[in-house]
């Protein structure tokens, strides 16, 4: 009576085994979400006889672990290494209405042999965890990953819409989604395990893990479908070639490459955009000689015909031809010379 007394005092009025730190993992399965089971008491790990494992019970585990549905009852034996002699074996008894392994209670019988551990199988999880672009030019560019049950998977072109893109690029920090297609070159295509399941977004979503997730009907997509996607880069732009960030030949960035812009109607409230967008002052005036002085640019002309207010906060705010198209040389790429304060 007295070694009760002090036992309720050292653990607490009302606390049992679900009260005190626990937990259930799977282990020895391919993944997370099938094998031996073993459940956490008083911090150390045990496993679970199956004297009275059920159905039912495996479901619990699987639901706890945030797995798929429970697919089969298993043998943990099956699952090697076969746990060692001295770790614990909890014999639990579980009536269908806990939430946890750790609220059943234990059998007075008592398991001696791990040859009798318990085992689940669970479905794994298709619920998206995180996702990228990889393989591309920039991280705004390329082939569609998603992270799942602890690991990286392709995802298949089917079912897969610009209404997904444009989800993706806008939570990626990119800008507008401008193409979205089945995948690339061999070298680009992926290697390892190709996502089962597909997003279904009704396109008012702000993140693809907000969209209902299905498991893929008919699935016999190889990585030849894997999904790519080109996402507009958020707009930036530098100067470069001159004495600091603040004087050079002007360079924007579009498709994850930079590229320069024509001097075709370029002016003083141009060069003003410029230099208040890279926080470097007020715009200087330059002679045309001086403007050819940080020479001409190599790699595509990505603007032409560019006139600004004056009042813009950005410089791809201002009018402009469409991206890419021109009727310059690197001989015009404009330079801009700022103050820097």
């Amino acid at each position: 009576m007295v070694l009760l007394f002090f036992l309720t005092l050292a653990i607490g009025p009302g606390l049992g085994f679900s009260d005190l730190p626990h937990g259930v993992r799977l282990v020895g399965g391919h993944n997370r979400c099938n094998g031996r089971v073993e459940l956490q008491k008083n911090g150390q790990w045990g496993t679970v006889c199956d004297d009275h494992w059920t159905n039912k019970t495996v479901s619990m585990v699987c639901q706890e672990l945030q797995c798929g549905p429970a697919v089969k009852v298993w043998a943990g034996r099956l699952f090697p290494p076969k746990a060692p002699k001295d770790q614990p074996i909890w014999n639990l008894k579980c009536q269908g209405t806990e939430k946890t392994l750790a609220e059943c209670e234990e059998d007075t019988v008592e398991c001696d042999d791990h040859y009798e551990d318990a085992g689940a199988i669970c479905k794994e999880p298709l619920n998206i965890e995180e996702f990228r672009l990889v393989d591309g030019p920039t991280h705004c560019i390329g082939r569609v990953e998603v992270k799942y049950a602890e690991k990286w998977g392709t995802v298949c072109k089917a079912d897969w819409t610009l209404q997904h893109a444009k989800i993706l690029c806008q939570e990626l920090g990119c800008g507008r989604a401008i193409l979205t297609k089945g995948c690339c070159n061999k070298n680009q295509q992926g290697t390892g395990d190709i996502w089962p399941g597909q997003v279904k977004c009704q396109g008012s979503e702000e993140s693809l893990r907000d969209c209902p997730v299905v498991p893929m009907e008919n699935n016999n997509c190889t990585h030849k479908d894997d999904t790519w996607v080109y996402c507009e880069e958020q707009f930036a732009l530098r100067l470069v070639d001159g004495e600091s960030k603040c004087s050079g030949r002007l360079e924007v960035l579009h498709k994850g490459f930079w590229g320069s812009v024509c001097n075709d109607g370029w002016g003083k409230k141009e060069d003003q955009v410029v230099c208040q967008e890279l926080n470097c002052g007020k715009a200087l005036s330059q002679k045309p000689r001086t403007r050819k002085s940080f020479g001409p640019g190599k790699g595509p002309i990505w603007l032409d015909d560019v006139h600004c207010q004056g009042t813009e906060t950005s410089l791809i705010q201002c009018q402009h031809r469409f991206w890419g198209y021109h009727d310059c040389t690197h001989r015009e790429d404009i330079s801009v010379l700022c103050s820097e304060k």
